[in-house]
């Protein structure tokens, strides 16, 4: 009675398991792991195994499924500290730069690929929304300054909302169409509700999560991961975006000080990764590899216009548009040409604009398929290019940050109770910090280096023990002095023991 039940969770779980090792052999050879993910897709689908799948609507429901769960851990894990800075260059982004990028991609193929306007201002739409998915993944395994890290998660966290809206509206029959004063208005709407409805359900979770005494750790996560849904759910009820009430919530919750907190984001990242193996497997299962040969040209093109032309002029307009909201021009505040660049170039693409493109697909809007199959080709592509050169890109730019403290995720209680984070730092080459003393650091009260390990051995460190240059630190800092200890570490790996002296404050500048 069950047999189909059991091939399907043999087939399920085999694909799982096998994508779970694809990660590490994809890091191994620096290949990005979604197209592993997208590659078995298209394995299993009717060109390998036979499995036929062709239900563009129900990939769409499943994939905005999935896309709730990844910006919700994107949220989770944004801490507001690096965020705020941020927020204005993000928010320009993920607006006017999303507005300049439909603007050029679709000039450039209604153009060159004799597409009609409608059309064409779909391609540049769906094109538009970096991935949350690609970014966060990619980005987090280098070493970067935060400000830079921060700005792209937080745009790829807040541009699908206006996309959505946007490919919904551009997928729809245009006779019933309002007039586009209309239309700005209800996307004006839907954003600010969908961040209040967002930062009501973050504050109010925060707040039962702290009082709610559950008997068991293990529903915490649960509850937390429920409420980011639940901003989702709020806001779609609402007419509002879902998608930014997902990541407002999450970024509300996560900054919180909230019970259990080390396991809930451990929580949120293994639910995050399965859902992004089940989306490309999925996107992959749904494409026609007989079909993607056609798709070449017009996948060039959008992508060529995308990546050379319409991101760098959307990142070039979005940045002298946020400098008024960015506070005091101080170095920490500006992006710079060398910033500037490498956000042109780290704009990924991921299954986003997969996803988005079965919307018009599922609505029989003309032209629907020859865009899903362009989009699965310029995704596979762009996505193997760019991702394997951000690092070089980012050491040619020179806005590496080897001496940079990275975290680590850990899951022992005793921080958890203590309230207390784990910092990882590594003494570079070039690095400053190479023959500073343990003393010399002047941490902050509440911060101390517990741990360094050198050559492969590990020892407490004295007052008066030497960094050396590959010197491998464990740093434990209460929540209210770990910016204190980063921006100090920082300051010292850029300008040595006497930073204070070069005026150096240890502020993200890109």
């Amino acid at each position: 009675m069950t047999g189909g039940l059991d091939y399907a969770l043999l087939i399920g779980s085999a694909v799982l398991l096998v994508a779970v090792a694809a990660v590490r052999v994809s890091t191994r050879v620096g290949l990005p792991s979604l197209l592993v993910y997208l590659a078995i897709g298209i394995l299993i689908g009717e060109a390998g195994l036979g499995i036929r799948f062709d239900d563009a609507e129900l990939t769409r429901t499943l994939g905005f499924c999935a896309l709730i769960v990844i910006i919700a851990e994107g949220g989770l894990t944004a801490r507001w500290s690096t965020l705020r800075p941020v927020l204005g260059l993000a928010s320009s982004l993920a607006t006017v730069g999303v507005a300049v990028s439909i603007a050029v991609v679709g000039l450039v193929v209604h153009v060159l690929l004799d597409l009609p306007w409608p059309l064409a201002l779909l391609y540049g739409a769906v094109l538009s929304s970096t991935d949350a998915a690609a970014v966060f993944a990619t980005l987090r395994r280098l070493r970067l300054p935060p400000r830079l890290v921060a700005t792209l998660e937080a745009e790829s966290g807040m541009n699908d909302a206006p996309v959505v809206l946007l490919v919904v509206l551009l997928s729809a029959d245009l006779s019933q169409m309002h007039p586009w004063w209309h239309e700005l208005l209800i996307l004006t709407y839907e954003l600010a509700a969908g961040a209040a409805i967002g930062y009501a359900v973050g504050a109010a979770g925060r707040w039962l999560l702290r009082n709610a005494a559950l008997p068991s750790a293990g529903l915490y996560p649960i509850a937390a991961v429920g409420l980011t849904v639940l901003a989702y759910a709020g806001g779609a009820v609402a007419h509002a975006s879902g998608f930014l009430a997902v990541y407002v919530a999450g970024v509300v919750l996560g900054n919180g000080r909230i019970p259990h907190r080390r396991a809930i984001l451990g929580f949120a990242d293994g639910l995050a990764w399965v859902a992004q193996i089940g989306l490309f497997v999925l996107l992959g299962l749904l494409s026609s590899p007989d079909r993607l040969d056609e798709a070449l040209v017009p996948a060039l093109v959008a992508g060529v216009a995308l990546v050379l032309l319409a991101r760098p002029l959307s990142v070039v307009i979005a940045a002298v548009l946020a400098r008024p909201l960015r506070g005091p021009r101080r170095p920490g505040n500006r992006v710079g040409w060398r910033g500037s660049a490498f956000l042109s170039w780290a704009g990924l693409r991921g299954a986003v604009p997969i996803v988005l493109a079965t919307i018009p697909l599922s609505a029989g809007t003309p032209g629907a398929e020859g865009l899903f199959d362009a989009v699965f080709v310029l995704v596979i592509i762009f996505t193997l290019v760019q991702a394997s050169t951000l690092g070089p890109a980012a050491r040619m730019l020179g806005v590496t940050a080897p001496g940079e403290a990275a975290e680590v995720r850990i899951e022992t209680a005793p921080l958890e109770r203590m309230n207390a984070d784990l910092l990882q730092l590594d003494v570079a080459a070039g690095s400053r910090l190479a023959g500073v003393h343990i003393d010399e650091l002047r941490l902050p009260a509440g911060a101390s280096v517990t741990l360094v390990v050198r050559d492969g051995a590990g020892f407490v460190p004295g007052p008066d023990t030497r960094l050396r240059t590959g010197d491998a630190l464990l740093i434990v800092a209460t929540a209210a002095a770990r910016d204190v200890a980063e921006r100090r570490l920082r300051a010292v790996s850029r300008r040595g023991r006497l930073a204070r002296w070069f005026g150096e404050d240890g502020d993200e500048d890109p």
